[in-house]
């Protein structure tokens, strides 16, 4: 049964590493499919900051791969395996799902931000941390923050708040979750430091465009910070 999991997970993971080279490139819903055009919602990051889905790929990868050939009977690995599977199972079709609804692809992504999350939070951190712990940390990291940017544009867009209401919102979206998380695993702060890579592109997307966005942005990498530094000493 666990061999068979890292065996679902190994081909899952791939799935989802090779579908950025067969789907048709994903640079955000289109603004003209909403009824209030934003052309860039403030909760956006600048556009570098997605260059970390390289890092993400290749560690998810690694750890499929090692988990089949060393770690295949291991019940701590195969704790993680299910939930991270969902996770890279929905991502490996969310690309082509973003590209016809920004509804559906808002729906996905939670999807896969509850599998990566659930799996993290399943993982044990003291066992081969770089390999179990560290490529779901920020795997759930990065999609904490997507998850809340998609909800974002989608709110934004349908006119149930303004685009500044709309980031305000989202960013303490994600502290809520971030921190409560982050408490949860306090060995692993590539999880916290992931959603600062985050913010940081909010702010790097904002200061000449909204200057409140981009504070706000700045303390939430403040609260991040003290609270990777609370959690290490608790």
């Amino acid at each position: 049964m666990m061999k068979r999991n890292a065996l679902i997970l190994l081909i899952a993971t791939l799935a989802f590493g090779v579908a950025p080279l067969i789907t048709p490139p994903f640079t955000g819903y289109d603004p003209g499919l909403f009824p209030v055009r934003i052309d860039r919602n403030a909760i956006q990051p600048a556009g570098y900051a997605f260059a970390i889905w390289s890092v993400i790929y290749l560690w998810l990868i690694a750890h499929a791969v090692f988990g089949l050939w060393k770690r295949a009977e291991n019940p701590a690995w195969d704790a993680v395996r299910l939930p991270l599977a969902l996770a890279v199972g929905v991502g490996a079709v969310w690309l082509w799902i973003a590209g016809q609804s920004a509804i559906w692809g808002t729906v996905t992504i939670w999807i896969m931000a509850a599998g990566a999350l659930m799996a993290f939070l399943r993982a044990d951190t003291g066992m081969d941390r770089w390999m179990l712990s560290g490529p779901l940390a920020i795997f759930a990291g990065w999609l904490t923050a997507a998850s809340a940017v998609s909800t974002g544009v989608l709110v934004a867009g349908y006119g149930w708040l303004g685009d500044t209401a709309t980031a305000v919102a989202m960013l303490a979206l994600v502290l809520v979750v971030a921190v409560t998380v982050q408490m949860r695993r306090p060995q692993m702060p590539v999880y916290g430091l992931t959603v600062i890579w985050a913010l940081v592109g909010v702010i790097v997307a904002n200061t000449s465009a909204n200057m409140t966005v981009a504070a706000l942005a700045g303390a939430g990498i403040a609260i991040m910070a003290a609270t990777l530094w609370i959690s290490r000493k608790a």
